[in-house]
């Protein structure tokens, strides 16, 4: 019966996963994904490997970034749109995207739905530099200058993306100070509880 449940379920359970470089949303994805199946989605993977493919599409994303420009929001969106159609898996963490709200638009109207949950890593900045720093080692990227100009602009771009969706109640902050275990054990909760609503309805 369980079986035939998960079958019908047809629409999606998206995700949406935002935080600054440094905030640590890559690894609790991780921890996401292991504890309870979702498919693990990042914006700039997508992008990074459809430049490598060298198609058409991908030469056009690497002139676009040469130049100095962003990506088009509906670029970024179909990518991700062709691989949650193309996946047979039903639960998606999207990360670190939307960025803005021209990416959140474009993504409402293409796919055509909102997330059902968005979580949003708040680190203190001096904790994310730091944490960028120790990452980043080599690294040309990795002066203090550019990383506050980085966390600036994500500032800038993503409030009025978190306070769009905490209107309508469906952003969860989460603590990302402290272990990975500690951080995730406010994560947990979430999507247990979302669990146990799909398995009533």
């Amino acid at each position: 019966m369980e079986r035939f449940l998960l079958q019908e379920q047809t629409e999606p359970f998206i995700t949406f996963v935002l935080g600054g470089p440094g905030s640590g949303k890559g690894t609790q994805c991780a921890k996401i994904v292991e504890t309870f199946g979702f498919k693990h989605l990042s914006a700039g993977d997508l992008l990074r490997r459809e430049i490598a493919s060298k198609s058409e599409y991908g030469s056009m994303i690497l002139n676009t970034i040469r130049e100095g420009k962003i990506v088009p929001s509906q670029v970024t969106v179909k990518l991700i749109q062709k691989e949650m159609e193309s996946s047979d898996n039903k639960k998606f963490l999207i990360d670190g995207f939307p960025r803005s709200e021209e990416n959140r638009m474009a993504f409402e109207k293409i796919v055509g739905t909102e997330p059902n949950v968005v979580l949003f890593f708040e680190c203190p900045e001096a904790e994310m530099v730091k944490r960028v720093l120790d990452r980043n080692e080599g690294r040309v990227d990795d002066n203090i200058d550019t990383i506050k100009k980085r966390l600036k602009v994500f500032e800038e771009l993503n409030l009025p993306v978190i306070n769009y969706y905490s209107e309508k109640g469906k952003v969860f902050k989460i603590n990302a100070v402290g272990t990975v275990d500690e951080i995730f054990e406010q994560v947990l909760p979430i999507f247990a509880a979302c669990e146990a609503i799909k398995q009533v309805a």
